[in-house]
């Protein structure tokens, strides 16, 4: 079994709102259409998303899609940044740049790198426990994504190994959780052995 994670895409930014609510722009709800249009998530019998807006209307599509249900997974979610809430970009990334950086502490109150990685893993390992038959696509976010690619490559946990831009993704193997690809924007499809159910 191969396993998909995709961050969400593109984001309607609203500073009025707390970021967990935020749903995808127009930019962000296209690349998904077309992600479905490609076709190459059709070997998936599973999906499973975070219950952050954002997440859920790109995972939505593609479930209808394939006509399966979603199994939505609070406990997913991106890692809390609640203390600070909305950041200028500019802020957000140098306070995102310590949080990589300085996994064991609490950079301005967000959740520990750390914390969040127990979480993301322990989510994935359930998810992966209780998934018999074909592929699996976990919908999610950037930051706990990485979290979750850097256990599993087995390498400390570090910023260099994080998406550029949202709406991207990395393959795994269910059997082994061995990492066959970093991330990759959603518009390229899976090198083709590794596009099959397994």
């Amino acid at each position: 079994m191969l396993v998909y994670y995709i961050s969400h895409p593109e984001v309607e930014i609203n500073p009025d709102i707390p970021v967990s609510s935020w749903g995808l722009n127009h930019a962000g709800k296209t690349r998904v259409s077309k992600l479905v249009d490609a076709g190459w998530l059709k070997g998936v019998s599973n999906v499973v998303s975070s219950a952050e807006i954002k997440a859920i209307e790109t995972a939505n599509p593609i479930a209808r899609a394939l006509g399966i249900q979603i199994d939505i997974r609070p406990a997913m979610h991106e890692n809390d940044r609640s203390s600070t809430g909305y950041l200028p970009a500019e802020e957000f990334e140098m306070v995102a740049n310590k949080f990589f950086a300085k996994p064991n502490d609490s950079i301005h109150g967000w959740e520990k790198a750390v914390d969040a990685q127990k979480r993301i893993v322990s989510q994935t390992e359930e998810v992966l426990k209780n998934t018999r038959s074909g592929n699996l696509l976990i919908v999610g976010h950037g930051a706990v994504g990485t979290l979750l690619f850097c256990h599993y490559s087995n390498v400390p946990i570090s910023r260099n190994h994080d998406q550029t831009g949202g709406g991207n993704y990395f393959t795994f193997r269910a059997k082994n959780r061995q990492i066959l690809h970093a991330w990759r924007p959603i518009e390229c499809r899976p090198v083709a052995k590794y596009s099959e159910v397994e």
